[in-house]
C-alpha cells in the first residue's frame, strides 16, 4: 500500500501571512485518516505546527501516521518553515512516543493545580503586596527581552522568539499594570523586593481558571524558598479572584522550577514537543 496525502481543501491563508491546510491520509487514492498543519501566528510564518493526526482504526500499527507526519513535514518546508512543534495531551502517551519516533523533544509542559484553601502565610520578615507603576515600568523594560531569551536559549530561533515576546506583552497587557482580570505582586523582605509573580485570568478551555506567566526571584536571593513562597502568594491571589485553579508553562530543561511546582501538587495536562526541520 502507497500512503499519500491529499489536500482536501485550499490553503487558508490570514491578513497576518498564517497558512494552515487539511489534507486526507490516502493509501492507493482511499482516505484512511486526516492530518492538518499551519504556522504559529504566535511564533511568525517559519514556525509551524502539526496541529493534528487521525489514522481510522482499522488502518493503525501498520506505519501509516508516521508516513503522513514525515509527509506533512516536507510540506511545511516547502512553505519555508524552519521549525515544527506539536501538543500532546498528558493523557495520550501514543502520540508523545509517535513524536519520539520522528525526533521530536519535549520543549515545555503545561501544569495545574485544584485550589482547595488559603496557602500558608509567608515566613517572618517576608511580605507579599500589588507591585507599584514604578517596580511595572522597571520590570516591563528588560521584561520583552527577557522572554525572548529564555526560548532562544530552548532552541527557538532569534526571530521567531522575539516575535512570540513582543505578540505575548502586547496581548496579555494592553493596558500595562492596569489590565482587567492581571495582578502583579512583589515578594518583600522589609524594603527590599526579593521576586514578583504575575498572575492573570485565562479560559484555556472555555473555564476561567488563574494563570501564572512569570514568576522570578531575583538572582541573589535565590535559594532561600522564596519561589515557593511566591507560588503561594499566586494561589491567594486566584483564589480571592474566585477561582479555585491555577495553571502555568514551565521549559523542561528547567528542572529546579519543575520540581518545585510537582512537589506543590501541580500536575501536567499537557506536553508540547518540538523539531527542526
Amino acid at each position: 500500500m502507497t500512503t499519500t496525502l491529499r489536500p482536501s481543501g485550499p490553503i487558508d491563508e490570514g491578513a497576518d501571512g498564517a497558512r494552515a491546510r487539511t489534507y486526507d491520509v490516502c493509501d492507493n487514492g482511499h482516505p484512511v485518516g486526516a492530518v492538518e498543519i499551519g504556522t504559529d501566528p504566535r511564533f511568525g510564518p517559519t514556525a509551524a505546527v502539526l496541529r493534528s493526526l487521525r489514522i481510522d482504526e482499522a488502518h493503525r500499527r501498520r506505519g501509516r501516521g508516521t508516513i503522513a507526519a514525515l509527509a506533512a513535514e516536507e510540506v511545511l518546508r516547502g512553505w519555508g518553515c524552519t521549525q515544527v512543534r506539536l501538543e500532546a495531551p498528558a493523557d495520550d502517551p501514543a502520540t508523545r512516543g509517535l513524536a519520539a519516533a520522528l525526533g521530536y523533544t519535549v520543549r515545555s509542559r503545561n501544569m495545574l493545580k485544584d485550589l482547595h484553601e488559603p496557602a500558608p502565610a509567608p515566613p517572618d520578615g517576608l511580605t507579599g503586596r500589588p507591585m507599584t507603576e514604578r517596580e511595572f515600568a522597571v520590570w516591563l523594560s528588560t521584561a520583552v527581552d527577557t522572554y525572548a531569551q529564555e526560548w532562544t536559549r530552548r532552541g527557538v530561533p532569534e526571530e521567531q522568539a522575539r516575535r512570540k515576546s513582543e505578540l505575548d506583552h502586547a496581548t496579555l497587557l494592553p493596558q500595562g499594570l492596569a489590565t482587567e482580570g492581571t495582578s502583579f505582586h512583589v515578594l518583600a523582605a522589609g524594603d527590599e523586593v526579593v521576586g514578583h509573580v504575575w498572575v492573570a485570568r485565562e479560559t484555556p478551555q472555555g473555564e476561567p481558571i488563574g494563570y501564572v506567566f512569570d514568576v522570578e526571584v531575583r538572582e541573589d536571593r535565590r535559594g532561600h524558598g522564596h519561589g515557593r513562597t511566591l507560588m503561594r502568594l499566586a494561589e491567594d491571589v486566584t483564589l480571592a479572584a474566585g477561582l479555585d485553579r491555577l495553571g502555568l508553562h514551565v521549559f523542561e530543561s528547567n528542572t529546579p522550577a519543575l520540581r518545585l511546582y510537582e512537589s506543590l501538587g501541580y500536575a501536567t495536562t499537557r506536553y508540547n514537543l518540538a523539531k527542526a526541520l
